[in-house]
């Protein structure tokens, strides 16, 4: 399959962090408009290498910081509609046909924007006629303490186009399970929500996840591969894998950004791949398309050109993230039905 095939099809997107989507051009219009003079380069080319570059470091803790740059253009609601807009388009022109986009909406309130002003510009900007629908995660920032605000602006704005929340930042030192209490109160009500496990951590974070928090999906989720030993043609997998597993819990998984972070050497060496094979259930994303320099068909392209996937494999990827997606159960099936299984011919 070439490139051009996969971007064809429709797809599905269900982690994608907006601040870490920007286009190189505009963040440098941005950074002209509210005066920000830090930026590397000025050269659009450039500037984005540079965020590839800096992120490819092996360290989440290092990665995290090159979003220095496209969180301080984002602090007005005129920027964030345009940010918001230009993610619908590059999605759009990429195939995709659902997205759910996280962000943290404390990260934009620096300039004075309230966070629920900061979602409101947000999702002003999704709402285009591209034939794409966009529906909005909230993130908490895992080193801060306003897990309870972001879970009152989910249950606010469920009915606006956000699906749902998260927690982000430094998986390390900060456990899901300091927020047990906002993710309680999301079940109570009938809220859903994913958490950000295995990717900087390992087993037992994951297993903080489920256990304490009862995450509905998985955000990364690939260090799930250390609960699991493999000899020749067999594996044995342990008590959280296989819980994983038993339940059919989503994992999002971001090939090109696991290898920035220290994952894996190569994406013929990702464990998404045995995990699919093995039958977890695994969705295929971006994670941050400017610090990875991607987009989902590229994803879906690398693991064909260099992990052994097929059309079927890349399939059953897409139809699980419509499945573990946060939209109706009605809208999965129309998706599914009507816009999936007729494209992908299978």
């Amino acid at each position: 399959m070439h490139l051009d095939d996969i971007r064809a099809l429709p797809k599905v997107l269900l982690h994608d962090h907006l601040d870490g989507g920007l286009r190189p051009q505009t963040i440098i219009d941005l950074a002209d408009d509210c005066g920000y003079d830090r930026l590397p380069t000025r050269d659009a080319g450039e500037l984005g290498q540079w965020f590839v570059e800096a992120a490819d470091s092996g360290s989440l803790v290092r990665y995290l910081e090159t979003f220095q740059h496209t969180v301080a253009v984002c602090q007005t609601e005129e920027a964030l509609r345009r940010v918001a807009a230009e993610c619908v388009e590059d999605l759009a022109d990429d195939g995709v046909v659902y997205a759910e986009v996280r962000f943290a909406p404390e990260l934009f309130t620096a300039g004075g924007l309230s966070m629920g002003q900061a979602v409101e510009a947000v999702l002003d900007g999704f709402d285009t006629d591209l034939d794409i629908e966009v529906n909005a995660l909230l993130c908490a920032m895992r080193q801060a303490d306003r897990g309870d605000e972001v879970a009152d602006l989910v249950i606010a704005l469920r009915d606006e186009g956000v699906v749902g929340m998260d927690i982000a930042g430094p998986e390390a030192g900060f456990p899901a399970s300091l927020f047990a209490e906002p993710f309680a109160r999301l079940r109570a009500a009938m809220c859903h929500y994913t958490i950000h496990a295995g990717e900087a951590a390992g087993v037992e974070s994951i297993r903080d996840a489920l256990a304490v928090c009862s995450a509905e999906r998985l955000g990364h989720g690939v260090r799930i591969v250390e609960d699991i030993r493999v000899a020749g043609d067999s594996a044995e997998i342990g008590d959280v894998a296989r819980y994983v597993w038993d339940r059919q819990v989503p994992l999002e998984v971001c090939p090109s950004s696991n290898l920035q972070t220290g994952i894996a050497d190569s994406i013929a060496e990702h464990p998404v791949t045995l995990l699919n094979d093995l039958g977890f259930a695994v969705t295929l994303n971006t994670d941050n398309r400017l610090m990875s320099g991607t987009s989902l068909s590229r994803e879906m392209h690398l693991l064909v050109e260099q992990a052994g996937w097929d059309l079927q494999d890349l399939y059953e990827a897409t139809v699980t993230a419509v499945h573990a997606s946060f939209q109706s159960f009605d809208d999965k099936a129309e998706l599914i039905v009507k816009g999936i299984q007729p494209a992908w011919g299978v």
